[in-house]
């Protein structure tokens, strides 16, 4: 798979210099190469850069050392319901409820947001003493492929566009909850959405 042999060569390291975003996971680190290369992507980035860690837990192609290594890189996360369940394990704290879990990764990694997905169950951002919670809109559902990184996506456009985190997050909402009821991972949205 090309993710397994990510380079990292002058031309990256110039568009880590300048970057504003950039959001990497679990699975493309399950190679070493790949692995040195993002993080080495990651520390060239500017120090305003809005570096967003999607855990995407897959099979077994993650381990405890690099999540931690991801979230010390990171300053949000976004991670959904069943892998918070998996982290609270690996890191031992599996009776804390999914709020309070949250809040402890947000303080110990000094994170700017942890952003929660719950599926039908609605999602959660947390920020240092703010919480937004939006619940999921009930849709026809024609596909739900890209509808993560939509959510990635919008939300993180917002918010270096300078919305509160809030419409941030309800943008974010709506742009999933649309996507999923389109075919493929990549729909037209309406202008509806797109001039927010």
């Amino acid at each position: 798979m090309a993710w397994d042999n990510i380079p990292f060569t002058p031309e990256i390291e110039e568009i880590a210099a300048s970057c504003r975003a950039v959001c990497y996971g679990s699975l493309a680190q399950r190679n070493v190469v790949s692995r040195e290369n993002i993080q080495r992507f990651l520390d060239a980035t500017p120090d305003d850069c809005m570096k967003i860690f999607d855990i995407n837990l897959r099979q077994n192609f993650y381990s405890k050392e690099i999540i931690q290594q991801s979230l010390r890189r990171c300053n949000v996360l976004k991670i959904n319901d069943e892998e918070l369940v998996i982290i609270g394990r690996m890191f031992g704290y599996p009776g804390l409820d999914i709020e309070n879990k949250c809040w402890l990764i947000l303080g110990k990694y000094d994170l700017d947001l942890l952003v929660l997905t719950c599926g039908t169950n609605g999602s959660y951002v947390f920020k240092p003493g703010q919480m937004s919670f939006q619940e999921t809109p009930v849709v026809e559902v024609a596909d739900t492929v890209g509808a993560g990184d939509s959510f990635t996506g919008s939300f993180c456009a917002a918010i270096l566009n300078g919305k509160p985190v809030d419409e941030a997050h309800k943008l974010a909402v709506e742009v999933s909850a649309y996507v999923c009821t389109q075919n493929g991972a990549m729909p037209t949205l309406p202008a509806s959405l797109l001039n927010r």
